[in-house]
């Protein structure tokens, strides 16, 4: 492409452009689309973060806060997998995935919303923490290393340096900064080309690919460790960064093959996304799962080698109490059945089978968040690590509260400009992708 002249690459582009899955009313969804149901899905969010609240007052502060913060991760994985995915494509030069890397961008977009949902948990600790003083109870905060009543002890001593309010929320800063920074210039290096069909702005973001992809790793890394690893204060694992990216890839790829599934299903991006990508995307869809279980399976093993008390009792809270039900149906659920679905060429080639696997592995996606997190909330008291059904109500509210919220300005923004990269230089590629292994 780098090879064309200018003149050929203008003609290069009218040609792909008159291409019928290229058409005004294939790759734009009517006025005013999605305005209802966006409508429906901030009614549905406002109606489950006011139980949350609720929850907060019935049940307790930190089991709200938990599964509220259940919520936040879940999103905020989906919008940094999508930014990783993106970055790693344009960093080979990708050409099939053209036509579908739009909804991708539209996703990592939503980087901005996710933060914004990240910063009440923290400011909300901190502030429960200054109010609290040294009278505060053992157990009292879901990030128990912010109570000033334990701030004498051995370990938080030693970890004071890193583990401290002002330097939590300036990390805070950092990574909001720097993922929306990503985001925002990707993004409008993409929506520009549309308009000019510049080929170097494909450059432009292949270089900021470069170095972006080694911050975003550092600092979704960082934030895992900040934003649930430090719940427990005492736990460490070298495994952990890498464990939140598995689960971030696999959930941007599963929310990826959903939202293509619904607009093809609405007569849209026909001819433009077709039966060859949604096979990839189902390689991919098994590739995480496959990569999530191995990265849970090592650092499972290693923790159980080294049989440290501190690593160990991460696992042994999540094997008693009621929560061992969920650490089995998680290793069959995220595991077992989409690799042994996705290793039918028929599911990945049909539509509607792929879209029921990827939503399945989106809500295991979600159990996961649940099963690092929840545990934590009743980890003082040994004998209500399963609050019964009592509490329940919270979890759910919180999460499809959080969730509806997202996938309102979703909507909003796929139904704002065409659902393609209409100048993207590789678009030509992706509109005639064949696939030939599996």
């Amino acid at each position: 492409m780098s090879q064309m002249t200018a003149d050929q690459y203008r003609a290069h582009l009218e040609r792909t452009r008159r291409h019928p899955a290229l058409a005004a009313d294939n790759i734009h969804l009517p006025a005013g689309s999605g305005t209802k149901l966006s409508a429906l899905c901030f009614g549905v969010a406002l109606a489950g973060l006011a139980l949350t609240l609720l929850g907060a007052v019935v049940v307790n502060v930190k089991h709200a806060l938990a599964a509220y913060q259940v919520g936040v991760m879940s999103v905020l994985a989906i919008a940094l997998g999508s930014l990783f995915m993106i970055m790693i494509f344009n960093l080979v030069n990708a050409g099939w995935h053209g036509t579908v890397k739009r909804q991708w961008e539209h996703l990592f977009s939503m980087l901005p919303l996710c933060v914004l949902l990240v910063f009440p948990v923290l400011a909300i600790e901190v502030i429960r923490a200054v109010v609290a003083g040294d009278s505060g109870r053992d157990g009292f905060l879901l990030f128990e290393w912010l109570n000033p009543a334990i701030s004498g002890t051995f370990l938080i001593e030693h970890k004071a340096g890193f583990l401290n309010a002002p330097f939590w929320l300036l990390r805070f800063v950092l990574y909001a900064a720097i993922w929306i920074f990503l985001a925002q210039r990707l993004y409008s290096l993409s929506k520009q080309q549309d308009l000019t069909g510049d080929r170097w702005l494909s450059q432009k973001a292949r270089f900021m690919s470069g170095w972006g992809t080694l911050v975003l790793a550092l600092t979704s890394s960082f934030a895992a460790f900040d934003w649930m690893m430090s719940m427990d204060y005492r736990f460490f694992s070298t495994m952990w960064g890498v464990y939140y990216f598995a689960a971030s890839a696999g959930a941007s790829v599963a929310t990826l093959v959903i939202v293509l599934a619904i607009l093809r299903g609405m007569g849209r991006l026909t001819g433009a996304v077709t039966d060859e990508h949604f096979r990839d995307l189902g390689k991919f869809l098994f590739a995480f799962s496959v990569f999530w279980a191995y990265i849970g399976f090592s650092q499972y093993f290693l923790i159980w080698y080294a049989n440290i008390p501190e690593e160990t009792a991460y696992y042994l809270r999540r094997m008693t109490g009621g929560w061992e039900a969920l650490s089995f149906f998680l290793i069959a659920g995220h595991f077992v059945v989409p690799f042994v679905l996705l290793l039918f060429k028929p599911v990945k080639h049909s539509t509607l089978g792929l879209a029921l696997v990827a939503g399945w592995l989106l809500v295991m996606h979600v159990l996961d968040m649940f099963w690092i997190i929840r545990p934590m909330v009743y980890v003082q008291d040994w004998a209500s690590l399963n609050p019964g059904p009592t509490g329940w109500w919270v979890d759910v509210a919180a999460i499809v509260g959080v969730f509806a919220l997202f996938a309102g300005v979703l909507i909003r923004k796929i139904a704002s400009g065409p659902l393609v990269a209409a100048n993207d230089p590789y678009l030509h590629e992706s509109l005639k992708h064949k696939n030939y292994v599996g």
